[in-house]
């Protein structure tokens, strides 16, 4: 006998479902968090294992793209922090530029608003920070926060060599799933969520190569001192989507500011990051991603912050490409079309005029021969 439920039970239901997996995402965020980026990693490793495969033992071959990968990232991360090294040696000369521009700026109220000037380094203190205790507090965090993850990205590599070494044996555990003749569609929508993560990061990492050189250039025809590092800076963090940009450009503003005083090459420094937006936007990410991560900006918004809520910035990296694959898995079960319909792209046509036939067919047959 069919039991039949009420629709506010089933709706409660789902409801503590997706309460219970929020928790269980938080919960267990230390382990899950480099799990997804290592399976991040493996799908973009997938097609260079797969070429080396040929000539070497599997084995071998995982290896030499996981080195390859480290080699990068650690020149990367050398310059990076050369850079940095450098740029906290100026924090007390900058804290000297600065406490310069607050007194300027007390006369100018003084004598045109007649507003007496407040003690210095109480207004510094209680208005803008220390920037010399600031900049060590930061850097003993960042110090901090690298050693506690350095054990995790230990972690990540290995991950990595586990689902690419054993990538024929997991898709042999999902078969264990489902019948014989379902395995097909499944492995469908597998390869698909595979272009789709393929395309996005490779497509992600000629994009931050190309806004670096972008930035860096407009950066150095303004004699900005850290050009490069600013550059690379700000390009990086457009991993993170819309706010990512703005984070990078706002740092170069201010040290532009602090050591000429002038508001017009500050703003000028957010104009150039602006335009190098506009041309990422609008030109270089569709050009080089293309429609394979075809998500409206709503959409990538909303995930973007349920993102930052549950894993902080870990999860606003991860949150555009976990909604790239939701979105490959909504598209191919037939209940679950609609969000993934939600979730497009509104320039997409094909699959609009795909659902929109569906529902039209629905209708016809619902009315039946006139």
């Amino acid at each position: 006998m069919e039991i039949k439920l009420p629709s506010y039970f089933k709706y409660t239901v789902i409801l503590l479902g997706l309460f219970l997996l929020l928790h269980f995402l938080q919960t267990f965020s230390p382990v899950l968090i480099p799990i997804c980026f290592a399976a991040l990693f493996a799908l973009l490793l997938l097609p260079m294992a797969r070429g080396l495969e040929k000539r070497l033992p599997r084995a071998v071959s995982i290896v030499i793209s996981l080195v390859v990968v480290i080699l990068v990232l650690g020149m990367l991360i050398w310059f990076l922090s050369s850079q940095i090294a450098n740029f906290s040696s100026e924090l007390t000369e900058i804290n000297s530029k600065l406490s310069m521009l607050i007194a300027k700026f007390q006369a100018f109220l003084y004598d045109r608003f007649g507003i007496k000037p407040t003690n210095k380094t109480e207004f510094l203190q209680k208005a803008l920070g220390n920037v010399t205790q600031t900049g060590t507090a930061f850097l003993g965090s960042t110090i901090s926060l690298t050693t506690g993850a350095l054990t995790v990205l230990s972690l990540i590599p290995i991950y990595v060599f586990c689902m690419l070494y054993y990538r024929d044996h997991l898709r042999q555990f999902m078969f264990q799933f489902i019948t014989k003749d379902r395995r097909e569609p499944l492995m469908e929508t597998v390869d698909n969520i595979q272009r789709v993560v393929q395309g996005y990061l490779s497509g992600l990492l000629i994009v931050i190569a190309v806004v670096s050189v972008l930035n860096s250039i407009g950066l150095m025809i303004m004699g900005v001192e850290y050009a490069i590092f600013f550059g690379v800076m700000a390009a990086i963090l457009t991993v993170i989507p819309y706010i990512g940009i703005l984070i990078g450009a706002l740092f170069p503003a201010l040290f532009v500011f602090v050591n000429t005083g002038s508001a017009g090459q500050m703003l000028i420094v957010i104009g150039i990051f602006a335009f190098v937006q506009f041309l990422e936007g609008n030109f270089i990410t569709p050009f080089v991603v293309g429609s394979k991560v075809s998500i409206n900006p709503f959409a990538a918004i909303v995930a973007l912050i349920l993102g930052g809520e549950i894993w902080g910035a870990p999860g606003m990296i991860l949150s555009i490409p976990i909604i790239a694959i939701l979105k490959v898995i909504f598209d191919a079960y037939e209940p679950l079309q609609p969000f993934g319909f939600l979730l497009n792209d509104i320039n997409q046509g094909p699959a609009e005029n795909r659902l929109l036939k569906r529902l039209k067919s629905r209708r016809n047959q619902v009315k039946g021969p006139v």
